[in-house]
């Protein structure tokens, strides 16, 4: 039974990790499609080979039913004392070929269609992985939507690409082989005419595939480009009916899809003109190979069967040449989305984590020492010969300037960017050197841009801590002031949010951006603009649930509202990446400097 047992089919976790490994030996050929495609079958050999074996039993009666139909039909022309006899053991021959087809195509299916799913899951799950751990900077660099188009869209076109290769070029390679082989056993003169004939269809190919090639990678290019641009579209809905401008959004979207339309239409007219002049092609051979054998049984050189057996060969031939060409569009359309998923997989932009030492608890004692950094590609330095240290259950508050450095600071404080030059000391332990996701797991950030999922409200605020009780649920609902949000939802807790949490208001989102931090009991708590979007009295009660958490662990806020940081033990002003003035609330409003003139202007 170990002959028919159904390939792996987990979804491997280590799916990047085996492309990693393989790719790696082949050096600068490791983005060769044929390389990660090998890569794709590493481990399932034994299963495709399985799969081989029974493709070939399905695939036998094309191969048999040409020789049966041969001997029939020559018994048939020149019957002999035993024509019945022949007749019936011919019918039984090809009876048994077909009748076993049936078995011999689901074992064959089940084989290679479970490790080309199986191929398909894995694919998806690294680049998922991958994606989890490219760098903050890759993230801001390219758009999520054409992310989104690798994963799914050219993951799907792969797993055809692999279903055509295995079957059809498969079947192809038999049916050449085998026939080849009967025809030079049965007449060199007709193998011959083959060998010449052949080669003209594979020049069609050489001559269609570098348009088809061309279309096929600018088409899809320009279907990224699209995706992407929807998914940005679709976000700033909310701006463009603010502002009227449906119509410009429209317009500009009409300019992606219409090159789309255009792109479309030119692979279209090349795939249709292949299509067209490989069937005249066909056809004109296959009468051509009828003639030349017609003559040939005309001289005696072969039997009246066998034109048959030939010209059925000949077909065979022929026909899976035309499949192949057929199929070619398909198959370059694959090869360009395994360069497309290659890219990401290759993409050496991954965010590093190579602990040699350990962070155990963490206390919350924050030292940057001379830190420098600024932006790729750019001269300009954001932060320059940065010093500050933060004592355990300290709170810090940055103002500034837009751009003056402060988000950067807790960019580089998260661990999502490195610093050009300096450290980062947690706990007297380099950032650099610590396990990152071990640091972040003790850690929580609410981010300025509030970011919820379409499940419950529950599964939001609870998020990564599915063990969290009702008591620490209730206790960061009081805490934020939610009770009120959640007596009005029809399910409450329970309540599914939709889509990005559009159910809720700006306010109530951030609420459940900060309650989801609070839950967590963190050592080191990060609010960036956090209370950007709420109201005066929302403010005033997330001000005090931060107040509370004073002194049980270190807060580091940014915030242009100056109120918000009234009450932070320490109050840093960053001017051109530097500190300009750093003091507690009254000290900074007695020294009348920088400070004083933004809390005048707040006034």
């Amino acid at each position: 039974m170990a002959l028919f047992k159904q390939p792996n089919r987990t979804i491997a976790a280590d799916g990047l990790e085996r492309f990693d490994e393989y790719i790696r030996t082949y050096g600068k050929n490791k983005n060769h499609p044929l390389v990660i495609i090998a890569s794709f079958y590493k481990g399932n050999v034994l299963a495709m080979l399985k799969a081989c074996l029974f493709l070939a039993a399905q695939r036998s009666p094309v191969w048999v039913i040409p020789l049966v139909t041969a001997n029939i039909v020559d018994e048939a022309t020149h019957p002999g004392r035993d024509f019945l006899r022949v007749i019936l053991l011919n019918l039984g021959i090809a009876l048994l070929f077909l009748l076993q087809n049936i078995g011999s195509n689901y074992l064959a299916t089940r084989l290679y269609a479970g490790v080309n799913r199986s191929i398909e899951g894995s694919l998806r799950n690294a680049l998922i992985r991958k994606l989890q751990y490219l760098t903050f900077m890759f993230h801001k660099e390219i758009q999520s939507g054409r992310l989104q188009s690798k994963v799914m869209r050219d993951v799907e076109n792969i797993y055809e690409l692999l279903n055509q290769i295995f079957r059809t070029l498969f079947f192809f390679l038999l049916d050449f082989v085998i026939a080849i082989s009967i025809t030079l056993q049965k007449s060199p003169t007709v193998f011959l005419f083959f060998i010449i004939v052949i080669p003209f269809t594979v020049m069609t190919v050489y001559f269609f595939r570098r348009p088809i090639k061309q279309r096929n990678r600018a088409y899809r290019s320009e279907m990224e480009q699209t995706q992407g641009a929807v998914s940005e579209m679709l976000e700033m809905i909310p701006v463009t009916r603010a502002h009227g401008l449906q119509e410009v959004e429209i317009h500009k979207m009409n300019r992606y899809i219409r090159e789309i339309v255009n792109r479309g239409y030119r692979l279209d007219m090349v795939n249709s003109l292949f299509g067209a002049v490989s069937w005249v092609l066909f056809q004109g051979f296959q009468i051509l190979c009828l003639a030349f054998t017609g003559y040939l049984a005309c001289r005696r050189q072969i039997s009246v069967g066998e034109v048959v057996l030939f010209q059925t060969y000949f077909t065979q031939i022929v026909g899976q040449i035309s499949v192949l060409l057929n199929i070619y569009p398909l198959v370059s359309r694959g090869v360009e989305s395994v360069r497309s998923v290659g890219e990401i997989l290759a993409e050496p932009k991954v965010e590093k984590n190579h602990p040699t030492l350990p962070l155990g608890t963490l206390n919350g004692q924050i030292d940057f020492v001379h830190v420098d950094y600024r932006y790729p590609r750019t001269d300009k330095w954001v932060l320059k010969d940065f010093n500050l240290n933060v004592r355990a259950g300290e709170s810090i508050a940055f103002v500034g300037e837009s751009g003056a450095g402060k988000s950067t600071i807790l960019n580089l404080l998260i661990g999502f960017i490195r610093p050009c030059a300096g450290q980062i000391l947690i706990d007297g332990k380099d950032l650099a050197r610590l396990d990152i996701n071990n640091y972040r797991q003790q850690i929580a950030v609410v981010p300025q841009k509030t970011i919820l999922f379409s499940g419950t409200l529950r599964d939001n605020i609870t998020y990564g801590l599915p063990g969290s009780d009702d008591a620490a649920v209730n206790r960061v609902i009081a805490e934020v002031g939610l009770d009120d949000l959640i007596q009005s939802l029809p399910d409450g807790l329970e309540t599914r949010l939709g889509e990005h949490g559009d159910r809720l208001s700006g306010g109530q989102k951030q609420r459940v951006s900060i309650a989801r931090a609070l839950i967590r009991r963190p050592k080191l708590i990060i609010f960036d603009e956090a209370t950007s979007a709420l109201d005066s009295v929302s403010e005033t009660q997330v001000q005090q649930a931060v107040e509370r958490m004073m002194s049980h662990c270190t807060i580091f806020i940014v915030a242009h509202r100056l109120s918000t940081v009234k009450n932070a033990d320490r109050i840093v002003l960053i001017k051109d990446g530097q500190i300009a003035e750093m003091g507690n609330y009254h000290q900074l409003i007695a020294k009348k400097g920088e400070f004083y003139h933004l809390k005048v202007l707040q006034s």
